[in-house]
């Protein structure tokens, strides 16, 4: 009995030291992740960039498009209601043309080198989504690993354990198979 219950203990202690090497393993696989992901590069934005960013949010927004309807309304109403001598756009409009195919072919660049940034963020935001889904199969592969080590283990002792008792069963069949 003494023999058996020694080496339940030192199964534990074998057991508790693989469950901490396998910690520790996965701790320094996931230190890099981890790392990546808490600590990320700040950007670092030239004035053009913040420029193309302002101009985007403001472009893309109901507060430019409202601003730009009462505009060309005042625009128009002005060149059709005024007194001939202070018309500077008369009906059909062509400096009014002229201005919004200018704001036009400067405003697409702009943001299209606004949405590019975007989607570099966007890509940066999709590695970072990815590292973290990697993190989380590591997490389960360890504990995989944790429970698979566990089940080997108590498979192990539990086999030990019969065989004493198997023993110890013969020993006591001898013993009453002896006695007249």
């Amino acid at each position: 009995m003494e023999k058996s219950s020694k080496i339940l203990l030192n199964s534990e202690k074998e057991q508790l030291l693989k469950l901490q090497n396998i910690v520790k393993q996965t701790f320094d696989e996931e230190k890099l992740m981890v790392d990546n992901l808490l600590h990320q590069p700040e950007e670092i934005m030239t004035k053009g960039q913040k420029i193309s960013d302002k101009v985007a949010s403001f472009g893309g927004s109901w507060k430019f498009i409202i601003l730009f309807s009462i505009i060309l309304f005042l625009w128009i109403l002005f060149n059709t209601l005024a007194i001939k001598s202070l018309e500077f756009d008369p009906y059909p409009f062509i400096l009014m043309n002229l201005v919004l195919s200018c704001i036009a072919a400067l405003q697409a660049p702009i943001i299209m080198m606004s949405q590019n940034r975007q989607e570099e963020k966007d890509r940066k935001r999709s590695e970072n989504d990815y590292l973290i889904n990697l993190k989380a199969e590591l997490e389960l592969r360890s504990l995989h690993q944790k429970v698979d080590l566990l089940l080997e283990e108590q498979i192990q002792i539990l086999i030990k354990s019969q065989a004493e008792q198997i023993e110890m069963i013969k020993k006591i069949q001898k013993k009453l198979d002896a006695k007249p």
